[in-house]
């Protein structure tokens, strides 16, 4: 069975510009509809996450449902069973599906065969709900998303790209700086192109980050490139987002790291503990967007 009137959540594009902000309205009900009592939704993992888990256990939980989380060992997608099967299974049990996994065609092959949303958690392509507590997030600090500068500084990865493509879908001005041959893939180019993004993509940290509202960075080496470490460190040393770096920012710019952060590398602890930071405002985000997408994607953002 495949379901053919639900909205899945696999990439940040899913969503229009009037669907984010629908979604963020959602995301600060003090009072949200319990559109789960009574069910729930299953939360599966292939690499673990803290945030990722205790946010999504809390948004379901505050609408009434109650989270089943599964992890790797008792799944193994493609090897206990295979991504179709447990897609119609898990339609069975609950109101969505959630999946953290390693390689992003299993969500897409997951979407195909549920009868339920499916939600993209992380995969090595994109982490769009992340990019919505983000959003969340600078929409606290400024009132409005459009119009802003956004430079991400650091490693073209996952998490850059849904940021690059969410910071263009709500109108604002982006900017990337990273190391020579760390950029996009032909993949994600061919994607960003397609959206239309006017990005300005530098090897200079300083001119993304001029005069920037948001400066945003991530871990040089994510889950799994432990390995290139000692390789990576110091190429992208000269992209640590430190205070003087920071000044070349707007007066009053905000700081965001999507957590954990490798302290003392992609950015310094003046920096993450500063005046300027937002990151733990950031990380609490990950539970009110969450909460405010289960609400649009299953039935309770009338």
């Amino acid at each position: 069975m495949t379901g053919t009137d639900k909205t899945d959540f696999l990439e940040i594009t899913d969503l229009t510009d009037v669907e984010i902000d629908r979604v963020l309205e959602l995301a600060e009900l003090t009072n949200p509809p319990q559109i789960l009592s009574g069910s729930g939704g299953v939360i599966a993992f292939e690499k673990p996450s803290a945030r990722t888990r205790v946010s999504m256990e809390m948004a379901t939980a505050q609408l009434g449902g109650h989270p089943v989380t599964v992890r790797d060992e008792e799944i193994g997608i493609d090897r206990r069973e295979s991504a179709e099967d447990l897609a119609r299974l898990f339609s069975g049990y609950g109101r969505f599906i959630a999946a953290r996994v390693f390689e992003h065609s299993k969500l897409e092959r997951l979407a195909a065969h549920a009868s339920v949303p499916v939600i993209n958690l992380l995969s090595d392509q994109s982490h769009p709900i992340q990019i919505l507590a983000d959003l969340l997030t600078v929409r606290q600090e400024f009132g409005q998303l459009a119009g802003l500068t956004y430079a991400w500084v650091g490693d073209a990865n996952n998490v850059a790209r849904s940021f690059v493509l969410g910071a263009h879908r709500v109108g604002g001005n982006v900017r990337i700086a990273h190391p020579e041959g760390f950029g996009f893939d032909a993949t994600t180019s061919a994607d960003i192109a397609k959206e239309g993004v006017p990005i300005f993509d530098t090897r200079d940290p300083r001119e993304a980050v001029a005069g920037a509202d948001v400066v945003y960075t991530d871990t040089w080496y994510s889950m799994g490139q432990e390995a290139e470490q000692h390789e990576r460190v110091p190429v992208f040393r000269p992209y640590q987002v430190d205070d003087s770096l920071m000044a070349d920012a707007a007066s009053h710019a905000i700081f965001l790291h999507c957590l954990p952060a490798h302290r003392g590398e992609e950015a310094t602890d003046s920096v993450l503990d500063g005046p300027q930071s937002r990151i733990f405002e950031q990380a609490h985000n990950r539970m009110h967007s969450a909460r405010g997408l289960m609400l649009h994607l299953c039935g309770g953002g009338a």
